[in-house]
């Protein structure tokens, strides 16, 4: 993976603490992508490399790429883009990568339900205006949890597609911090509401796939109660959002033991071999191999977003943690080299079967 530059052709004020950011280059190609998928940005703030990964907002027909960028306290990258960037800035980018999608059907008529805090409308949002436009026939359920009316991220955007599609869409809004006129729509979402609204708006079994996208609580909290409530887990696909390592590993991450292991590593990307030595200082093989020259992919370093993974031919690793590879692809020999430590003594990895 490259990065490639981007200018910023638009910023839109979505709410008070997020903005929407359109992106153009000369390269379409490059950026192509499908509904849900987002894209890491990287630029310099005070001398220093940043790079994020955000969701893109916009749907594949759309003629603008667009990412939004909600700013969280200490975010050096979402305060920059909210604060200081600005129309015809340049950025860089890498092509857009993620699975949180399912292919659409034009002729298929499926219900799809959506989970989503704050900024996880974003990638909802595009996965929700490419299904009413490229599978005419489905439907969605959408339950939006935020503090507040005010703090509604596309307010706008999602009434005008309600009042377009009232048979297609339906919207429940859930507030923290403001009353609502029925409990059941105050607080957050967790596994009690979620039994709810399986109980009320739809029928656990009828559905044919779910999106959650938002804070780890919240995620894991209603993939738990959808579990128990008989989905199976290939209709649940989830999406976190972090700014760093998340506090609680699940079910569906793996926590081990660090392993300590001086070994010799080879990196291929782009076809190049890279070889360097990892001291047994509890480095992981991406952090040991940016320290060594090599120029690789990354972004959350949390084993949350996929950016940095790679497939292993020779030897062994073991992830720390590992919340974006999906079992089969872990099956299949791939890691998070942000979160792999080596196991043997001479380990090879490749970026370019990812």
């Amino acid at each position: 993976m490259h990065f490639y530059p981007v200018i910023v052709k638009e910023i839109r004020r979505e709410t008070s603490t997020c903005v929407s950011i359109a992106l153009e280059s000369e390269n379409n190609t490059v950026f192509q992508y499908k509904q849900g998928q987002y894209l890491t940005l990287r630029t310099h703030i005070d001398g220093e490399e940043v790079r994020r990964s955000y969701s893109i907002c916009s749907a594949p027909y759309e003629t603008s790429l667009r990412v939004a960028i909600k700013q969280v306290e200490g975010g050096v990258f979402s305060t920059f883009a909210n604060t200081e960037l600005k129309v015809g800035d340049k950025l860089e980018a890498m092509p857009p990568e993620g699975r949180f999608f399912v292919e659409m059907q034009p002729t298929a008529k499926r219900l799809f339900v959506a989970f989503a805090a704050g900024s996880g409308i974003t990638p909802i949002i595009s996965i929700l205006k490419t299904m009413l436009h490229d599978e005419p026939h489905s439907r969605m359920v959408l339950f939006y949890g935020n503090q507040g009316f005010d703090h509604i991220i596309f307010r706008d955007e999602l009434e005008l597609l309600k009042n377009s599609y009232p048979d297609r869409i339906a919207f429940h809004h859930i507030f923290s911090r403001e009353s609502m006129a029925n409990d059941l729509f105050q607080g957050h979402i967790n596994a009690e509401k979620c039994n709810k609204f399986a109980r009320f708006f739809f029928d656990p079994t009828d559905v044919d796939q779910y999106f959650l996208c938002g804070p780890s609580e919240m995620i894991f909290a209603v993939k738990d109660s959808l579990s128990a409530l008989g989905v199976e887990s290939t209709k649940i696909k989830f999406e976190l959002f972090t700014t760093g390592k998340p506090q609680t590993p699940r079910a569906t991450s793996k926590s081990t033991k660090v392993p300590s292991l001086d070994a010799q590593i080879t990196v291929i990307q782009d076809g190049i071999e890279f070889d360097f030595r990892l001291p047994s200082d509890g480095s992981t093989l991406l952090d040991a191999a940016m320290r060594a020259g090599a120029d690789l992919p990354f972004s959350c370093k949390g084993g949350v977003c996929s950016t940095c993974k790679a497939k292993v031919l020779e030897g062994e690793v073991e992830m720390e943690l590992n919340y974006g590879l999906e079992p089969d692809e872990v099956a299949a020999g791939y890691v998070l080299t942000c979160q792999s430590h080596p196991k043997t003594d001479r380990v090879v990895v490749t970026f370019d079967e990812a």
